[in-house]
Parts: structure tokens; C-alpha cells; sequence
């Protein structure tokens, strides 16, 4: 019988460790999941975690990023159905907000996660996020969709809104309702950029 390879075998570790955390973290949250039972659920030690991931912190982060990556998969993908790049970038920034409603997303982005790893805008998923923000303003700038302002700086504001509204719907005893009123608002913000905006 033919051995995996060794990268092979490391990344079934990791993902198995990843899959197990982030059932444990989205059910009783970081401070109460117990890392031999997410390893005992994973069919591992805690000497495989601590070898991939350091600690549990650090298995955190990775979970994070899982998520983020597929949070940007679907907003990649909402902005690829849009008729134009404006409507795709008002699309992309509506479905990060709504994703607040997703119970996993509350519980380990928006509530474990800073509190654990600390200011998410200093997170590297922010940062990537806050980059193709920009390189999505310029090009707007460019095509004299959006009003001359630095897309940087606008990012910047962009994304803190965003993730604001994101707490506001998560701690909300209306979760639905914070939702929608969040929506109308960061549709509203972002037609001030607009350059020669609609009659309403």
C-alpha cells in the first residue's frame, strides 16, 4: 500500500484540526471549547495541534481564515453577476453586511475573534480587503463614476463602516431589522460618492 505524501498528510491534519475547531467554536465559542475534545473529534493529539498551529489561539486565526476566504468567495461572486463594476462594488459591500446574520460569522469573527486576536481592522483579511477596496475606488475614480477623493482614505472609512454595521446587526435584539436598516444606510453612504448621482 502506497504512502501519502508527507505535504499531503500535513494539510489532512490541518484541515481535520480546522474542521473540528470551527464545529467547537461555532457551537460553544472559543472560551469554552475544550482542545482535547476538538482533537479527540479530529482523531488526533493536542501535540499535532500545538506542532500545526501553536495553540488554540493560533488555531483560531486559522478558522478565521477559512471563513474569510469563503466570505470573499461569495462576495467575489456577487460582484461577477453585477451589470456594472459601480453596482457590483455596492452588491460586494451590502453582502459583507448582511453576512451578519450568519450565526458562525457572529460568533467567531465578529464576537471571539476581536476579543481574542484583538482590532480586526489590523487583521491581515482587513487589510487585503481594504487593498481591492482601493483598486476598486481608482478604477471608479478613473471611469468618473465616483467623485475625486482618495480611494485609499475612502477604503479605510468604507471597510470600518462595514464592520460596524456588522456589530450593530450582530448584538441586535432585532437582528433582521438591524439588517435592513443597515443596508438602506450603507446604500445611502455610498451614493454620496457618486459623481453624478441618480434623481432621487
Amino acid at each position: 500500500m502506497a504512502h501519502k505524501p508527507r505535504t499531503e498528510m500535513i494539510a489532512e491534519t490541518r484541515a481535520k484540526l480546522v474542521t473540528a475547531a470551527r464545529k467547537a467554536f461555532g457551537t460553544v465559542g472559543y472560551a469554552e471549547a475544550s482542545m482535547d475534545d476538538f482533537t479527540a473529534e479530529a482523531g488526533l493529539t493536542r501535540g499535532a495541534l500545538y506542532h500545526h498551529f501553536g495553540d488554540k489561539k493560533g488555531l483560531l486565526q486559522a478558522v478565521i481564515a477559512e471563513i474569510d476566504g469563503e466570505m470573499s468567495a461569495r462576495m467575489s461572486a456577487v460582484t461577477r453577476q453585477a451589470p456594472s463594476r459601480w453596482q457590483g462594488f455596492v452588491d460586494e459591500c451590502v453582502t459583507y453586511v448582511e453576512m451578519a446574520l450568519d450565526p458562525e460569522i457572529q460568533r467567531i469573527i465578529l464576537r471571539d475573534g476581536p476579543a481574542v486576536l484583538g482590532d480586526p481592522s489590523q487583521w491581515s483579511s482587513q487589510t487585503a480587503c481594504i487593498r481591492n477596496m482601493t483598486a476598486t475606488l481608482e478604477k471608479l475614480i478613473e471611469e468618473r463614476t465616483v467623485r475625486t477623493i482618495d480611494p485609499r482614505a475612502t477604503a479605510h472609512i468604507l471597510n470600518g463602516t462595514m464592520l460596524y454595521a456588522s456589530l450593530l446587526i450582530a448584538n441586535a435584539e432585532d437582528q433582521r431589522k438591524a439588517s435592513q436598516e443597515a443596508v438602506r444606510a450603507m446604500t445611502a453612504l455610498l451614493d454620496g460618492l457618486l459623481a453624478k448621482p441618480e434623481a432621487a
